[in-house]
């Protein structure tokens, strides 16, 4: 007694220094070795018994259940049966005897030792565990205790960790499986229903909400969360009842029961506040419950009629908490409740539309129009931008819902638009209001417009109106065409809120075309109106134009609707599509409204220079002038498609309006081709003009004074260039004006040799400086510096490849110009590749180029040319450069390596016998050069690319390593195909095998998807040389990967691949490869490994087979846990 008194005082002062501040991280280390030291002996458990009986300090106490852990989750097959039965003993009568005074934390882990007992011993050696549950539910001293015992077992018993073996697993499952219905009896019947007191549930949903203790709101609480668990895993059964159901809804109306809140902050102690938030709680406890069961989409016949009565409950809950009288209006109702229950009330309402709508629409007991109605009240009233966020997701899948249905139904169109037309009709103009200040201001102004995730690039506009009185208003037009011409991946929250506002504009368009256009259309003019009218405010300035609008009220007025004439041109813009197609004929008047006022609206801000005149709050007005006429830009190209039709239908007609149009068009964008226009509105203008060049292509384009302007402005030396994206933009833009065919014209009407000639002037005019370095290729630095060359490379070179890009997937007369325009740069640019090898930068853009132009132009470049391209980059990029590269340049010359192998990829590619000579150095540069370098390296760089070449090298050369013969083809199975270049077959299986010893999930993903492609495509795996002497390599390579749980993500994949190389040998596998492989395991012991070969039935389809691999994967893993052996010696503390 006197030792482990000693033992328990020692290891409480142990305690207290490590968790003490002026403990060194060296004297915690040598304390925690001491503490497992002592974990590890045999009969530790003893000690740390009385330890837990004993003392008062919650570190020894959670430090000796961590013990008992270890014990009997890692070594109780190696325990003593007396020992076992002592502690199964032992732990519960501790619990009962200290549960109610044990920190909640102690108690909780108590638990679920004893629950990790019932795992490894229930019902065999611990034949009462879970009737003592049951049997401490059921008394009213200990039923806390029981709930939370029975919420640990099915945690931890239901979908148990990978520590046991998938026998017990399945057993377990079983057990629990046996005891849900009388289990789901004690909690709904004899719990939850007796503390609502209740004598009918029929009317259970219409009578008072009664009043709890704290006692029972703690355990209705603790049986809320024990069925939501339950219902994540037992299958919807005749266990759910529709008893059960009801009583969940009736905890369900807790949450929206704002009188109970109110009399608790009103009676005003903090218990009081304490009860009303536990009466929250169960609200959102009981939607939890709802949620499990409605996330599940398999949902039997006869579970379909509960279905019903479970969303007839929800209508219930929902005219509750959306129900408008004097006292409450919605949003007020909505901000009383706890936030959570709203995110699971609306969780609900999504699950109700995505999974259930289909099922329950069609019962005429369910309302479904006043269920949107109630919807609508609900998605508008939210209190939080992230509510309305999500609300307006569930109308975004009711809206495809609606959409799919018609789709498959046409005949019943009319029949289904009309039942739900005001309801569309009606969502369509709330949501168009929200989107717009002159309804929405106090909210729209708190939306964040500048905070973009890290992860893409970042626009702050501070636009805050420096006013007296005046609140926060950001900048909106641009951000907004960003998302119509450059896609985010991350948004900031007016990004967001605008986007999802205009798809739901959109899809409502989509199904109501004539409503939608003729309730966004008169809104669009209305702003229009007052943007076309502030022509009459401008006045001339000593130093240019003034707009004289200068009272504060006015400012603000016009500020505002100026943000909403950018959301409102957004939302045209994102209408675009629907006028296009089939219904272009039926749509058209409405469309060309609506381009002839953009046309109209774009010249106008071109013409008075809007985006230069002087404001009175120039730090707000002069940004959302730029931002309408950028935004303007934008709405107009959405409609090139449109225009394009309408190209097809004026050439039939030759009618002038459309040329008008074009014409017009070209007026308002030529203007802002200029290094005077902020970059925005200029990169605009720049994205139209190359939509009118490559999209609509009218033959007139060439002839328009505004566009020789343009070809005047980009071909004169002497002109300022403009910004890089901008002079790209133009670059492309006028190039495809001379080398995309005209639609609807004949190729002997397409005057391709003045085009020609007019192309080659063009690049002649865009290349110049660069062809000028080509005297000085050895030391270009010799007669400018080395940053100008590079300036000038990265200039020329930048626009190049963005016309070859451009032009690769169109006619071979178009790529036959561009290339003959482009050839001198390209020899230039191979001239100059020798003398800038070790300038990664300026490599790295050269190969870009030529990647570009081997992708698109190979053809026309011709073979010869060609050859000489990729013999002069292998014999550049030799060992020692590679190494350079890859090793002392960092990322840069890493991507200089990628983008050589990348070329090399397209070259490997290339059907016929043209570059087959060259297979052999390339195959010898991959595993003599590049391989050795990067093999041994932790990095992913350059591996993907090396690893897709040799990919590509064999599934497009098969022929190269298998001579096919007809007798083979014939005969498959008698003649084996002849092998050639076996070492180099060898040594790419070789490298492939070694790819999946390394920790990149990548990179293993990549290069198993491309050995299952050569199987499928080639027969790989039944090939003889990998049959003999690769396939069980391979096979054991991806079950120690299974073993080892080093690519968890990957374990389907892996089981397939397994599956493809086993069938090509399914006796070998059996009778050779399993036995060898489970001889070759350590860790495990004779009679486990007969056993493990036991379980593996003889299965040969994939899904049997797959699932006995990761049994065996599983059931290895288990026996080697259990056969980790105790340390000997003792350790005293």
């Amino acid at each position: 007694m006197a030792s482990e008194e000693a033992s328990l005082r020692a290891l409480e002062s142990l305690m207290t220094e490590f968790f003490h501040d002026c403990t060194t991280n060296e004297r915690k280390r040598e304390i925690e070795e001491l503490l497992d030291n002592f974990a590890q002996q045999i009969g530790a458990w003893r000690l740390c018994l009385y330890f837990l009986s004993s003392t008062g300090n919650d570190y020894v106490m959670m430090y000796s259940l961590t013990v008992f852990e270890n014990l009997i989750n890692k070594m109780w097959l190696g325990v003593p049966s007396q020992d076992k039965m002592e502690i199964r003993s032992c732990l519960p009568k501790l619990l009962l005897a200290h549960h109610k005074t044990l920190p909640y934390f102690i108690r909780n882990k108590l638990c679920k030792v004893i629950v990790d007992i019932g795992r490894q011993d229930w019902p065999m050696f611990y034949h009462d565990f879970f009737t003592n549950i049951v049997q401490l539910i059921q008394s009213p001293v200990t039923t806390p205790l029981g709930l939370i015992m029975l919420k640990t077992t099915s945690e931890e018993l239901a979908c148990p960790r990978e520590d046991l073996s998938v026998a017990r697993k399945e057993e377990l499952r079983k057990l629990l499986l046996d005891q849900v219905q009388a289990v789901l009896g004690l909690l709904t019947g004899d719990l939850l229903s007796n503390l609502l007191q209740s004598p009918s549930s029929a009317k259970l949903l219409n009578q008072p909400i009664p009043i709890l203790d704290a006692e029972s709101e703690y355990i209705c609480s603790l049986a809320l969360e024990c069925l939501a668990h339950l219902f994540s895993w037992i299958p919807l059964s005749a266990s759910i009842t529709p008893s059960l159901l009801t009583t969940i809804f009736h905890f369900a109306r807790f949450g929206c029961d704002i009188r109970a809140r109110k009399m608790a902050s009103v009676n005003g102690s903090s218990q009081n506040c304490v009860l009303g938030q536990e009466r929250g709680r169960l609200g959102v406890l009981a939607m939890s419950c709802i949620n499990e069961l409605m996330s599940k989409n398999c949902v039997p016949m006869e579970f379909e009629e509960y279905l019903l009565r479970m969303f007839q409950q929800t209508f219930y809950l929902l005219q509750k908490i959306t129900k408008d009288n004097n006292a409450h209006t919605v949003k007020s109702r909505l901000e009383e409740l706890d936030e959570s229950y709203i995110e699971k009330f609306t969780d609900f309402l999504r699950l109700f539309v995505s999974v259930h709508l289909r099922r329950i629409e069609s019962y005429s007991q369910f309302p479904v129009v006043e269920f949107l109605t109630l919807l609508f009240k609900y998605t508008f009233h939210q209190p939080t931008h992230e509510g309305y966020f999500s609300c307006l997701d569930i109308w975004t899948l009711f809206l495809d819902y609606l959409t799919s249905k018609i789709k498959s139904r046409l005949g019943d169109k009319e029949a289904v638009l009309n039942r739900y037309e005001d309801a569309l009709v009606l969502l369509l103009t709330e949501v168009l209001n929200r989107i717009q200040f002159r309804y929405n201001q106090a909210q729209l102004e708190e939306l964040d417009d500048e905070t973009l995730d890290d992860d893409t690039f970042c626009l702050r506009v501070d636009l805050r109106l420096r006013m007296k009185g005046q609140g926060r208003c950001q900048d909106s037009a641009f951000l907004g065409e960003l998302i119509l011409l450059f896609p985010l991946q991350q948004q900031t929250e007016w990004q967001r809120y605008l986007r999802q506002s205009l798809e739901v504009v959109a899809k409502v368009m989509e199904l109501l075309p004539t409503h939608a256009f003729s309730t966004l259309f008169p809104v669009l003019q209305d702003n229009l109106e007052v943007y076309l009218g502030l022509q009459q405010f401008i006045v001339t300035s000593g130093s240019g134009h003034r707009l004289n609008i200068t009272a504060e009220n006015d400012c603000r007025r016009l500020h505002c609707s100026l943000r909403d004439l950018s959301s409102l041109l957004q939302a045209v813009g994102r209408l675009a599509e629907y006028f296009i197609g089939d219904v272009f004929a039926a749509r058209f008047s409405d469309a060309l409204t609506v381009v002839e006022r953009l046309v109209k609206v774009t010249l106008y801000g071109s013409q008075i220079k809007l985006y230069n005149i002087e404001t009175a709050v120039p730090s707000v007005l002069k940004p959302d002038l730029i931002d309408v006429h950028a935004q303007s830009l934008a709405a107009l190209q959405a409609y090139s498609h449109w225009l394009a039709q309408y190209c097809s239908e004026a050439h039939r007609q030759n009618t002038q309006q459309f040329v008008t149009l074009i014409s017009t068009t070209m007026d308002a964008v030529t203007p802002l081709i200029s290094t005077k226009v902020q970059d925005k509105l200029l990169l605009s203008a720049c994205h139209l003009l190359v939509s009118l060049a490559t999209t609509v292509r009218p033959v007139f384009l060439i002839s328009i004074p505004a566009v020789q302007k343009v070809f005047n402005r980009i071909t004169d030396a002497s002109a300022q260039r403009l910004v890089d994206k901008a002079q790209v933009l133009v670059c492309r833009a006028l190039s495809n004006i001379l080398l995309l065919p005209w639609p609807n014209l004949p190729e002997n009407e397409q005057q391709w040799p003045v085009r020609s000639i007019n192309h080659a002037n063009l690049i002649s005019a865009l290349s110049r400086d660069y062809r000028n370095l080509k005297p000085n290729a050895v030391a270009p630095q010799r007669k400018m510096p080395l940053d100008d060359t590079k300036v000038i490379i990265h200039q020329t070179l930048s626009v190049l490849e963005d016309l070859v890009e451009n032009i690769s997937g169109e006619s071979t007369k178009s790529r036959q110009i561009c290339y003959q325009s482009l050839q001198e740069s390209v020899q230039v640019s191979l001239a100059l590749f020798p003398a800038f090898i070790h300038q990664s930068d300026v490599t790295d853009e050269m190969l870009s180029f030529f990647l570009t132009l081997f992708r698109g132009l190979r053809v026309q470049m011709g073979v010869p040319f060609t050859e000489q391209i990729i013999q002069t980059f292998l014999n550049m990029f030799t060992r020692e450069q590679l190494a350079e590269s890859i090793l002392h340049e960092g990322s840069t010359g890493c991507r200089v390596v990628e983008k050589f192998l990348k070329i090399l990829q397209v070259v490997v590619q290339e059907p016929g016998q043209v570059f087959k000579p060259f297979l052999p150095s390339i195959i010898a540069l991959c595993m003599e050069q590049v391989y050795p370098i990067i093999a041994e390296r932790p990095s992913p760089d350059v591996k993907a690319e090396l690893f897709e070449l040799l990919f590509r090298t064999l599934h497009h050369n098969w022929r190269y390593f298998f001579k096919s013969t007809v007798l083979a083809s014939v005969q498959r199975g008698i003649a084996e195909e002849q092998m050639e270049n076996e070492p180099q077959f060898s040594a790419i299986m070789q490298a492939f095998g070694q790819s999946f010893l390394q920790p990149d999930i990548h990179l293993f993903k990549q290069n198993l998807f491309y050995l299952e492609t050569l199987n499928t495509k080639q027969k790989l795996y039944h090939k003889k040389i990998f049959r003999t002497t690769m396939l069980f390599q391979f096979v054991n390579v991806l079950l120690q990967v299974l073993v080892h749980k080093s690519h968890d993500l990957l374990q389907e994949e892996i089981g397939i691949a397994i599956y493809n190389m086993a069938s090509v040998d399914f006796d070998g596998f059996f009778a050779a490869f399993l036995p060898e492989f489970l001889t070759s395991c350590d860790g495990v012991d004779a009679n486990q490994k007969n056993v493990l070969g036991r379980n593996f039935k003889m299965d040969r389809d994939l899904p049997s087979f797959t699932q006995n691999v990761h049994r065996l994967v599983n059931d290895l893993r288990y026996y080697r846990l259990c056969n980790d052996s105790l340390p000997p010696g003792t350790v005293k503390l």
